[in-house]
């Protein structure tokens, strides 16, 4: 049994965790509800983009290239997007030349015949989901750590409400504004609790497990160069001189080099192709997307574009249990796997939080100024008896 000093502890953490992050949790969690429905936002604020056809059987990655490479002639293609089913179209990310090194420009291309359309006007989607993963300019840490604070907010306040099941049905409308808030705050987080611990529990493991990777291989790495004395003695490759230019090369055919990849991890519905360093003997091809009958996602292959030979291999099914693990933490966490209906019950119930960062925030208000006023008619009445 839980003593009344435990629980007090408890409640002051609960407390103050929920006030210090509540503003933070309250942008992180509503985007993140909101941004469910990102692909859907994104056509929305592109009217024109929706009314493109859809084909079938969409024009090859090697007509979209070329179509690119004839609209902007010296331009680097940095990414290529397939169409989804949501998205009609292929986009592209094109860093045009003389842009800056930071500038990109989304592009949307017909998926029937890969033809250009035109720059993509609005990217309110993504800037949704920036907001939700980066807080726009932030490390992806931060979001982790507020997942990690909901985490106690989860727990702390089960503990401190003992009686959860009789409270599940308990709503005291007559009341008065802090007990009517209390009442809302304790229904919304009973309800949801599950919805909650999921969510809590998959953004803290991505915004902190790569943050204790890099640690990891940080710690190696001095260890290994410490140790490895032999190591240290062997001679570094000669660099090429500045002015040294690397050679053009011709590149393999995307649509080979997809099929490549589609050998080396099978099953692999590739969402997204990353080109790098492209036309030169060190070229490479990413793809990356998701696994056909399997919830896991982030598999991806990275091929040499010149040679065509796989250089990366990651299949989440066979990489290692926590491998497995990571791969399901972001279909679990933006709820991306299930079609629309899925898409509302994870915004419906991904709007509670939100919710309770807000109301949490009213009701320790209200007893603040509550407990003032009660210090302020003592404080009267002490001296009205003097």
């Amino acid at each position: 049994m839980t003593s009344q000093r435990t629980l007090n502890r408890l409640f002051v953490l609960h407390s103050w965790a929920g006030i210090v992050t509540g503003l933070l949790l309250f942008i992180v969690c509503f985007s993140g509800a909101v941004v469910v429905f990102k692909n859907e936002i994104d056509l929305w604020a592109n009217p024109s983009l929706a009314q493109l056809p859809r084909s079938d059987k969409p024009a090859s990655l090697d007509a979209v290239l070329t179509q690119l490479h004839t609209r902007y002639p010296g331009a680097t293609v940095e990414t290529i997007a397939l169409p989804d089913a949501v998205n009609p179209s292929y986009f592209a990310f094109v860093r045009e030349r003389g842009a800056p090194a930071s500038t990109r420009t989304k592009v949307a291309l017909r998926s029937d015949t890969g033809a250009v359309v035109g720059p993509v006007d609005s990217q309110l989607g993504q800037y949704l989901r920036m907001l939700h993963v980066f807080l726009f300019f932030g490390p992806r840490w931060i979001v982790g750590f507020l997942g990690a604070a909901m985490l106690v907010l989860i727990v702390t306040g089960i503990v401190i409400h003992r009686k959860i099941l009789a409270e599940l049905f308990t709503q005291r409308w007559g009341r008065s504004f802090r007990v009517v808030m209390s009442d809302l705050h304790k229904s919304a987080g009973i309800w949801g609790l599950f919805f909650h611990i999921l969510i809590a529990t998959t953004g803290a493991w991505m915004g902190l497990a790569p943050l204790f990777e890099q640690g990891y291989k940080y710690v190696s790495t001095v260890n290994s160069n410490t140790s490895g004395t032999d190591a240290a003695k062997a001679p570094k490759p000669a660099r090429k001189a500045a002015g040294d230019a690397a050679e053009p090369v011709r590149m393999q055919s995307l649509d080979a080099l997809y099929a490549t990849a589609q050998q080396a991890v099978p099953g692999l519905e590739a969402r997204y192709v990353s080109m790098r360093r492209w036309g030169i003997d060190t070229a490479e091809a990413g793809f990356t997307g998701n696994l056909s009958d399997h919830l896991a996602s982030t598999a991806r292959v990275d091929i040499n574009a010149a040679t065509g030979v796989p250089r990366k291999v990651h299949d989440p099914r066979t990489a290692g249990f926590w491998s497995l693990v990571n791969g399901l933490m972001e279909p679990l966490h933006f709820g991306d796997f299930g079609g629309l209906a899925l898409k509302w019950l994870y915004f419906l119930l991904g709007m509670t939080p939100a919710f309770l960062s807000i109301s949490g925030t009213l009701i320790w208000l209200d007893a603040r100024q509550q407990r003032r006023r009660e210090a302020e008619a003592a404080g009267g009445g002490i001296a009205a008896a003097s």
